[in-house]
This record gives structure tokens, sequence and C-alpha cells, in this order.
């Protein structure tokens, strides 16, 4: 019978390196007020829409929509300001780490989420800008993992020229690593 050179070793579970104590790279200081900005603004913008509806003197409303309107308005301020402040904080926790061999992006105020990717198995990157991203000078950086056709996670409110970094470094390294 021939000899097998196949070994899997026992690993040491309590010597092995944690992701939660990585060095976290927070988002750019543009990003949580940029999110604010248009969670307020879209609130706004549909207290004013529903405010019109109900002072216009054009079409007579139906009593009970026109006694309705008022607590509908005040839902809606309510709730864009919860998820104004919900989105302020949950924005704050979210951080990247990039080292040699991987990447790693956190996120989640109640439910903490860590993803790492491999660098040898990002297929792609892709650096997506959205108009209000391109007026503060932001971006996203999306990873595309092998054999997956959706992004496998995306790291936003990055600095163009850090997302742009970022992006070259991890297509080099990539490279490197499978080549090297």
């Amino acid at each position: 019978m021939p000899e097998s050179n196949f070994s899997n070793p026992i690993v040491a579970t309590d010597q092995l390196p944690t992701i939660l104590n990585l060095e976290h790279n927070s988002l750019s200081e543009k990003y949580a007020p940029l999110n604010r900005l248009i969670n307020l603004s879209v609130t706004l913008v549909i207290c004013v829409i529903v405010l019109v509806v109900y002072f216009q003197p054009f079409v007579a409303l139906p009593q009970g929509l026109h006694s309705f309107l008022p607590y509908f308005i005040w839902a809606v301020a309510f709730l864009g300001l919860l998820l104004t402040w919900f989105t302020h904080a949950r924005d704050h926790v979210k951080s990247y780490t990039l080292r040699e061999l991987d990447l790693h992006y956190t996120s989640g105020l109640f439910f903490r989420k860590v993803v790492s990717q491999p660098i040898t198995r990002i297929q792609h990157i892709e650096l997506k800008r959205g108009p209000f991203e391109r007026k503060v000078g932001l971006a996203r950086l999306q990873v595309f993992s092998a054999g997956g056709e959706m992004h496998t996670f995306e790291i936003p409110g990055l600095p163009v020229e850090k997302a742009q970094q970022l992006r070259q470094f991890i297509l080099q390294h990539r490279d490197v690593v499978k080549h090297g």
C-alpha cells in the first residue's frame, strides 16, 4: 500500500488572530453628513408635497383624507428624523481594513457584520460615484469575488483619491500574489 502524504493537523483556536481586533480605517468625514442631508431632504420634500396637496384650493379632498393628511405629515417627519438618526449612527461604525492578503469591511449598528475577502479571490473591483458623491469628492468601491455575479460587498464613503489607491493596490497586489 503506498504511503500517504496527507496531513490535517489540529489548529489551536486560542492562538488564532481575530478580525475584530484589526486596525480599522474610518470612512470619510463627509459621508455621514451627506447621508443626513439626503435623508432630511427627502423627508422635507415628502412633507412639502403633502402640505401642498392639503392646502391646494383646486380639488376638494374627501373629508377622511383631509383629516388624515396632518397625521401623515407628522408620521413622515417623525420617521424621517428616526431614519436620519439611525443612518447617522450606522455610518459611524462602518470601517474597512486592507491587509496584504485580504480586505475586510465592517458595518452594522445593532448586528455587527464583518465581510472578509482574500485578495486572490477578488475578480474585479469597481469605483462608483453618484451625483452627490461627485459633488463632495466621495466614491464607493464594489468588490466582486470570483464566481459571483453580484458584488460581494461595497465600501462607501471613501475619498476619491483613497478609493483609487485602494483599487490600484488590490489589482496590482492580486496579480503579484497569484503570479509571484
